[in-house]
């Protein structure tokens, strides 16, 4: 028969053996988690780059709808003023030519003959002097007005950045430069006298 040291020392070597197979299993199964744990995180890391240029291709493709749109405004909003300043001058060419009348005023400036009566004064003999005055808008009035029209549509157009400013600008630009040719139209016909 076997001594109680040695029954001891058998259950003991089992249980130590038991231990270290125990270990061993938990070991490797704790292995293999970590194994599957690694390639779930790198599959899920491979899926959330996916993801993450899925997200930026949708962001820069309504970027991309943005600047569509953006675009096709600009040009409607520089056709329809472009149409505005056709349309306006349009208007302006279909209104009738009004000629004015007008009116001669002769002056009697010769001298008088103090050898008739002294209540001849209303004499109509000696030469006489015209004068006009034209009615109505000036050229350099209408030449104003559709050159800061124009130039206000013309600086909008122009200028991307600010067209409030570009408008502006471009108004008084223009209405300065129809004043200029208008004045010079005036000065041709007679309406104005020029300085000498």
């Amino acid at each position: 028969m076997k001594n109680p040291d040695q029954i001891l020392s058998i259950q003991n070597r089992k249980s130590l053996v038991k231990t270290i197979f125990l270990s061993g299993a938990i070991s490797l199964i704790s292995l293999t988690a970590c194994t599957k744990d690694n390639s779930i995180a790198e599959k899920s890391l491979d899926e959330q780059k996916i993801e993450f240029q899925t997200r930026q291709l949708e962001i820069e493709k309504q970027k991309l709808a943005i600047e569509k749109e953006k675009l096709a405004y600009e040009t409607q909003k520089k056709a329809d003023s472009v149409a505005l300043v056709s349309e306006k001058k349009a208007k302006i060419a279909a209104q009738p030519k009004v000629i004015r009348e007008t009116k001669t005023v002769y002056v009697n400036n010769t001298p008088r003959n103090n050898s008739n009566s002294g209540s001849n004064n209303g004499s109509s003999e000696g030469t006489s002097q015209g004068t006009t005055q034209k009615k109505g808008m000036s050229k350099a009035a209408k030449g104003t007005i559709i050159g800061t029209v124009g130039g206000a549509a013309a600086g909008a157009i122009i200028s991307k950045n600010n067209r409030g400013l570009g408008a502006v600008i471009g108004g008084v630009v223009g209405g300065a430069t129809g004043y200029t040719i208008g004045r010079a139209g005036d000065r041709k016909d007679g309406r104005v006298i020029p300085k000498n």
